[in-house]
C-alpha cells in the first residue's frame, strides 16, 4: 500500500514552482562548476567556489584535509597512492533549524572529475559548458556536478518560499569519488551522521538498490632486455603482460559465472567488469622491452569484502605465473593503489525510500524504479559504516567518462523538484527568521 504524502499539496505546488522559478540560475551555477577543471589532486579553486557559494547563502561552513593515517587504519579506506592521492579539502556547510522537529538528511556531491583524453575528440572543449536543446555539454556535468547543484538549490527552493528544512540538514563536497571513495570517508570520520543520506549522481532517475564495490590495481611485470635481433635470448615484458591479463580474465569469468549465488546481480548479463584501463612499458622500439605495467580495475558483489578480492587477484595472477616459463622465474608484482571498496544492497522498506518514491512520483509522474549498477558510489560509506538509507538518485546523462559527456536539463530540473520535496516531507520544514 502506499502510504500519502504528509506533504501539503498546496505547499508541494509551491516548491514545484520554486523550483522553476530558480532554474536558470542553478543551470548557471552548474555551468560555473563545470569550468573547473577538477581532475583528481587539482580541485582546490572548485572547492573555493562552492566554500563560496556555501557561505553565501549564510549556511555554516568549513573546509578540512583528510586525514590520511585514520584513512588507512578504517575497515573502508582505499589505499592511498601518496604520489597521486588528492589533498584538496573537503568542504561541507551545515543547516540548523530553529526546533528541531523533523529527520536529519546528508546531501553529498563529488567535485573531481575524470580526465577528458584527446581534446580533438569532443564537439565542445570539455570544460566549456555547452547547452544545445536540452543538453549541457562539459566533463563533469554529468557525472556529477548537475547532482551537487541540485543539493543546493534544492533548498534554495525552500528558501525562496521563506522556508527552512525542520530539521539538520550537512552539504558535504567531496574529491577521491573516481579514484578512492575516501572524501566521503573523510566526512563519516569526522563524525557527520544523519538519518539518511541522499547523493544525486547521474543514474537515469532511478534508485539504485545494489552496487559493487570496487579494487584498483596494478601489476608489474620484468623482463630480460636485448637487442631485438637477438630477441629469442630476452623476455618481452610486455608479451608477459599481455599473457597475465588472460589469467585475470579468467578469474573475471569466474566471478560472473558466481552471479547467480548473489541477489539483484543474478540477471546482468555481465555485472562482474575488469577494466584493464592503463598500460605503460619499455623503453625503446629496437630493446625487448624490460618491464611493463598496467593498470586495472575490477568490480565485486557485496559481501565480498576488499581483502578476499584482493587475495584472489594475487593468488590467480600467482598461480598462471607458476604455469609460465618466464614469470615462473621472475613473478609478477600486484600492487594495490586506489579503491579498496566494498558493495552494498539499500534494503527495501525504509522510510527514506517511501518518501523519495512519493516526491518522485509527484515531480515525475511515474513511480520510482531501482536498479543494480556496477560502478562506485559514495552511498557505500553511508549504508556499511553509518548503516543508515543511503539514497544513490539523479538525472539523466550520457558518456559519463567518455567524449561529449552531457546531462539532461529536462531531468536535472525534475529530480530536483524531487529533492526538494523529499526534504520539505523528511526534514519537515519551518519558517526562516527574519
Amino acid at each position: 500500500m502506499v502510504v500519502p504524502s504528509t506533504l501539503d499539496p498546496a505547499l508541494a505546488a509551491e516548491i514545484e514552482a520554486s523550483v522553476a522559478e530558480g532554474f536558470a540560475d542553478q543551470v548557471a551555477h552548474t555551468q560555473a562548476l563545470v569550468r573547473f577543471a577538477s581532475l583528481r589532486g587539482e580541485e582546490h579553486a572548485c572547492q573555493d567556489y562552492v566554500f563560496g557559494a556555501f557561505r553565501a547563502r549564510g549556511y555554516a561552513t568549513e573546509r578540512f584535509a583528510m586525514d590520511r593515517a585514520a584513512i588507512a587504519a578504517h575497515p573502508g579506506g582505499s589505499k592511498i597512492d601518496e604520489a597521486h592521492h588528492s589533498d584538496a579539502p573537503i568542504v561541507v556547510c551545515h543547516h540548523r533549524p530553529q526546533t528541531e522537529t523533523g529527520r536529519s538528511l546528508i546531501l553529498q556531491a563529488h567535485v573531481d572529475v575524470v580526465p577528458p583524453g584527446p581534446l580533438d575528440l569532443w564537439s565542445h572543449p570539455p570544460f566549456d559548458p555547452v547547452i544545445e536543446g536540452d543538453w549541457l555539454y562539459g566533463r563533469g556535468g554529468g557525472d556529477m556536478k548537475a547532482g551537487h547543484a541540485a543539493n543546493l538549490f534544492a533548498l534554495d527552493a525552500l528558501a525562496r518560499l521563506g522556508l527552512q528544512p525542520a530539521a539538520a540538514v550537512t552539504i558535504q563536497s567531496v574529491v577521491e569519488e573516481e579514484s578512492t571513495g575516501n572524501g566521503a570517508l573523510a566526512t563519516h570520520l569526522r563524525g557527520y551522521r544523519a538519518d539518511a543520506v541522499l547523493i544525486p549522481e547521474p543514474e537515469d532517475e532511478k534508485l539504485v538498490r545494489a552496487n559493487t564495490g570496487v579494487l584498483w590495481f596494478t601489476v608489474e611485470v620484468r623482463g630480460v632486455p636485448v637487442h631485438v635481433r637477438e630477441m629469442g635470448a630476452g623476455a618481452n615484458a610486455i608479451d608477459a603482460t599481455y599473457r597475465v591479463i588472460g589469467a585475470l580474465r579468467e578469474l573475471e569469468a569466474r566471478w560472473n559465472a558466481e552471479k547467480a549465488a548473489h541477489p539483484h546481480f543474478e540477471s546482468e548479463d555481465h555485472p562482474i567488469n575488469l577494466n584493464i584501463g592503463k598500460i605503460e612499458g619499455g623503453d625503446w622500439a629496437s630493446s625487448v622491452p624490460a618491464w611493463c605495467r598496467i593498470h586495472c580495475r575490477v568490480a565485486i558483489y557485496p559481501g565480498v569484502t576488499a581483502a578476499q578480492a584482493a587475495a584472489e587477484i594475487e593468488a590467480a595472477v600467482a598461480s598462471f605465473s607458476r604455469t609460465d616459463p618466464f614469470l615462473a622465474n621472475s613473478p609478477p608484482r600486484v600492487v594495490f593503489n586506489g579503491f579498496f571498496a566494498e558493495g552494498y544492497v539499500l534494503e527495501e522498506g525504509s522510510e527514506a525510500e517511501a518518501v523519495l518514491g512519493r516526491a518522485h512520483e509527484r515531480a515525475i509522474g511515474s513511480p520510482l524504479q531501482s536498479f543494480m549498477t556496477a560502478g562506485y558510489l559514495d552511498t557505500r560509506v553511508h549504508a556499511l559504516y553509518d548503516r543508515v538509507p543511503a539514497l544513490c538518485y539523479g538525472p539523466t546523462s550520457q558518456n559519463i567518462h567518455g567524449f561529449d559527456e552531457r546531462v539532461s536539463l529536462a531531468s536535472v530540473k525534475r529530480c530536483t523538484t524531487a529533492m526538494a520535496l523529499f526534504v520539505a516531507e523528511w526534514c519537515g520544514t519551518e519558517r526562516r527568521p527574519g
